[in-house]
């Protein structure tokens, strides 16, 4: 569990070595966040953090093997590469790629969002940039990338630059801030900054998808007064205007810190929202059970058909969809191992059907579904094994390597 001040990921990372105590440490967790796409002509690129810098690896045949990976940001830097705050990559048409990250700063919990744009199909990058324009030294992190069908990206990110405010005015303030902006150039500029919700969870991801008109929706982790971290939705107008946000989830966890636990989101062709998310309810007599994934359909004003996934040690869920089709995947502790874990459903209505993938006795990352045309992958990094690609729907005519 984080703490509410927000940040533990920062903290976990960020500690100069010259504060570590004088006894034997624990040996340093790997930082594995990896995200991974795959470009319109099938190349697969996956970014990550190794000594400083994101490097791009790029595969030619579907992860079975990579090519040497390239430096996004010549100088060396640090950045979070936790499995919430982790590097981001987008392929727009033409060859084009936006990287992003999280930079930490020197004041605690602190950070910017930095981007670099490739034009020649992640061969070299631009000088990195930062996206917003509020330069004081706190919290902008976790951020999110996509891009809509007119080409337009969209990054999000939490922001405590109103949290600020309120401390400075002595108010109390929850959470964080979502603030976004929008490049109408494949990221050489950006426009807006706009506030698109107060009171974020302040560590948890936060999640895009592409409705059905094209637009982008978010959900993120929200803290409802007094204090109930369940999730909230918003949409994006065609002229950059955010709608108001609607509650998403309505397990009514009350927590006082930030469960690390970002939720998913999917939209198939018939416009239904999928979710999958991570709470923890409280029994009756006030005791806390224990924390479980979901998954659900998202409407208005409530969840349909909301149901737990995995055991009771499910965590860290993900889901894509393609067409009709809907994947979810997650990992969880047998006690022994991690086991990577996936449900695949082709058709509105169709049960989903269980898939046991992968399991890892070492350190692993969040589990990713990423999709090229109609087809449906499982993406896992893990410390053992690397990168590794695993397809799920019936169009994903690959094996993993």
């Amino acid at each position: 569990m984080r703490r509410a001040a927000g940040g533990a990921a920062h903290a976990q990372h960020g500690a100069p070595a010259a504060e570590a105590p004088a006894r034997a440490a624990r040996p340093e967790r790997p930082q594995l966040g990896t995200t991974a796409t795959f470009a319109d002509d099938g190349t697969l690129f996956a970014v990550l953090v190794e000594g400083g810098h994101v490097l791009l690896h790029r595969s030619d045949d579907r992860g079975r093997s990579w090519h040497a990976p390239v430096r996004v940001n010549a100088e060396a830097e640090p950045i979070s590469a936790d499995g919430e705050n982790r590097p981001k990559i987008v392929a727009l048409p033409g060859g084009r790629l936006v990287v992003s990250w999280s930079r930490r700063l020197g004041r605690q919990y602190a950070g910017e969002v930095r981007i670099a744009r490739s034009d020649d199909g992640g061969r070299s990058f631009s000088a990195p940039r930062v996206v917003h324009g509020d330069r004081q030294e706190i919290g902008h992190s976790f951020e999110s990338l996509i891009v809509d069908r007119q080409g337009r990206l969209h990054v999000f990110w939490l922001d405590k630059r109103d949290g600020e405010t309120a401390r400075l005015a002595a108010r109390p303030y929850r959470g964080s801030a979502v603030y976004f902006a929008v490049s109408d150039d494949g990221g050489a500029s950006f426009h807006g900054e706009t506030r698109l919700a107060d009171h974020s969870c302040e560590c948890c991801r936060i999640a895009t998808a592409l409705d059905v008109d094209g637009r982008p929706l978010v959900l993120w982790r929200h803290v409802f007064a007094p204090n109930e971290r369940d999730h909230a939705l918003a949409s994006i107008a065609a002229d950059g205007t955010p709608g108001a946000p609607v509650r998403a989830t309505f397990d009514r966890w009350r927590v006082d810190g930030c469960p690390h636990h970002g939720p998913a989101l999917a939209v198939t062709a018939d416009g239904t929202r999928h979710a999958v998310w991570f709470n923890q309810r409280s029994g009756e007599d006030g005791a806390a059970a224990g924390g479980r994934v979901f998954h659900g359909r998202l409407a208005e004003g409530h969840v349909l058909a909301q149901r737990s996934v995995g055991g009771e040690r499910a965590a860290h869920a993900d889901i894509g969809a393609a067409g009709q089709q809907v994947a979810i995947v997650w990992k969880e502790f047998d006690g022994e191992r991690t086991q990577l874990h996936a449900e695949i459903a082709v058709a509105p209505g169709a049960p989903f059907a269980h898939r046991r993938l992968a399991a890892t006795e070492r350190a692993s990352d969040q589990p990713r579904v990423i999709r090229h045309g109609d087809a449906l992958f499982a993406f896992w990094r893990t410390e053992a094994d690397g990168l590794r690609l695993f397809p799920l729907s019936p169009d994903a005519a690959s094996e993993p390597r």
